[in-house]
């Protein structure tokens, strides 16, 4: 059976708005233990494309890739600890979550743990590693992060800009590994 052949039967369906067919084609391969295919279902479970909207089962699809490595389920599943959809809010693990698709390079994680280090949810507030994440998403790109980081730069000693400005270099140089 080839896994990616469905996958792409499932993805092109989806793409046309067949979700019956990506759910058919997904679903099997997700209890098989594809985290792509798990990743996909806790999508379609969370904006009720092709099933009944169920925060509880796509927590539970994501949940299953993110053990996995998923990096996007990883993201997804942190940014439903911190709103607390489908699971206990639960700031801690919206953290662990989020810092592991970041330390995979994904700049939307990496944006919201800038939040967390911001407002002190999951972590102690710290303005110089939000001001580092928010750096790290800003290289990538990410224009909503290039706007806090300034926001929070003007509340911020030179010295602590400097500081995180160094963090996110050394962050870079180890692949976002212990930042």
């Amino acid at each position: 059976m080839s896994w990616s052949a469905d996958l792409q039967k499932g993805f092109a369906a989806a793409k046309r708005g067949d979700f019956a067919t990506a759910l058919r084609e997904w679903k099997p391969l997700a209890k098989q233990g594809n985290a792509d295919a798990q990743y996909n279902l806790g999508v379609m479970y969370r904006t009720g494309d092709g099933v009944s909207k169920d925060n509880k089962a796509a927590a539970k699809w994501y949940t299953r890739a993110a053990e996995q490595g998923h990096a996007s389920a990883q993201y997804n599943l942190g940014t439903m600890y911190d709103n607390g959809q489908g699971v206990p809010q639960d700031y801690k693990a919206a953290v662990k979550w989020c810092r592991l698709a970041a330390e995979q390079g994904y700049a939307l994680a990496q944006y919201n743990l800038g939040t967390m280090y911001q407002f002190g949810h999951g972590v102690i507030q710290d303005n110089i590693y939000a001001h580092m994440w928010y750096n790290i998403a800003a290289s990538s790109g990410d224009k909503d992060a290039v706007k806090n980081r300034d926001i929070i730069a003007k509340r911020m000693p030179r010295a602590d800009i400097s500081a995180a400005q160094k963090l996110a270099r050394e962050c870079v140089r180890k692949k976002y590994k212990e930042c």
